[in-house]
């Protein structure tokens, strides 16, 4: 098996590579940067552009498996220009590894496993969200509308006659990046609060735990949606608490108020004030399993 991954760079795609390394998984990533070009064993980099629809082709050589992690990143204010490019960096990648494999002569290529997130699911603050929900109407959420664009740009690599995988992530936590140091910092300074009511829904994930998804899935080649999350969700007080019981720190501030969050980031505030409770019991049947099922172990490891 030879996995080829965009958005290697990342949170995820690094630990991916990792747990690749551990495993004796030979990688090719593609890079927009010639200073990221590298060659060592097991691993190689190749130069593309998604916006422009270029790649180079030597990338898929030798290639069984594609993990696509490319995306320009959530986490920016959504203005008209910035959520043009949200949700085109998203459909550009995945339209240039189509164009790049319809050029090929031939290749080994069996199965695609694209990234999603679980902003599919709408904010519901008592439902609990199996992968196999529906979402069967329209959206006025700019997070759910790119979502649906982004599986449905996932599911044309079907017409490939690739076996085809989509991972809805949730709240990946990790020490250095993403939210979970968001958190950290004004904990440790004493001005730590959760937002809103605090009883919103935080499905989260040990980012070990989601790039060990990833390589397991590919492995397998499972098909269908799967969700990112560990078995054990919690409210954003209750994440909030555990954070400053792990760093010894007290919580001494009431939760910010909602419409406060909304003055401050505008539309994007329903990335912290949104709640989705989702289920991980598929994973129990696949045969996978957790190394941090627990909030408490996850924190415990990483801080």
């Amino acid at each position: 098996m030879k996995i080829l991954i965009t958005g290697a760079t990342g949170l995820i795609g690094k630990e991916i590579i990792k747990q690749c390394h551990s495993m004796g998984i030979s990688i090719h990533f593609l890079t927009t940067s010639k200073d990221k070009l590298t060659s060592k064993a097991n691993e190689k980099a190749f130069l593309w552009n998604p916006s422009k629809g270029a790649i180079d082709l030597n990338a898929f050589q030798g290639v069984t498996h594609i993990i696509n992690l490319a995306g320009s990143t959530i986490a920016q204010r959504w203005t008209k220009k910035n959520k043009s490019r949200i949700l085109e960096s998203r459909l550009d990648s995945i339209n240039t590894l189509k164009k790049g494999i319809r050029q090929l002569d031939s290749h080994s290529l069996t199965y695609f496993l694209g990234a999603s997130a679980i902003g599919y699911y709408p904010s519901n603050f008592t439902a609990e969200y199996a992968s196999d929900w529906s979402l069967n109407q329209e959206s006025d959420s700019f997070l759910r509308n790119t979502v649906l664009a982004w599986e449905t740009a996932n599911q044309s690599m079907l017409s490939l006659g690739l076996k085809l995988g989509q991972l809805r992530i949730g709240l990946v936590l990790d020490q250095k990046a993403g939210a979970l140091p968001q958190f950290i910092a004004p904990i440790k300074n004493f001005v730590g609060a959760a937002f809103g009511s605090g009883q919103q829904w935080q499905s989260w994930i040990h980012k070990e735990d989601i790039a060990r998804m990833f390589v397991f899935l590919c492995k397998n080649e499972s098909e269908g949606t799967f969700n990112g999350v560990a078995p054990n969700p919690v409210t954003q007080n209750e994440l909030v608490s555990a954070i400053a019981k792990q760093l010894n720190k007290p919580i001494v501030l009431p939760n910010i108020p909602g419409f406060a969050i909304s003055l401050i980031l505008g539309e994007m505030a329903q990335l912290v004030l949104e709640s989705q409770k989702v289920r991980s019991d598929q994973w129990h049947d696949l045969g996978f399993e957790f190394h941090f099922p627990s909030l408490t172990q996850a924190l415990k490891d990483l801080l």
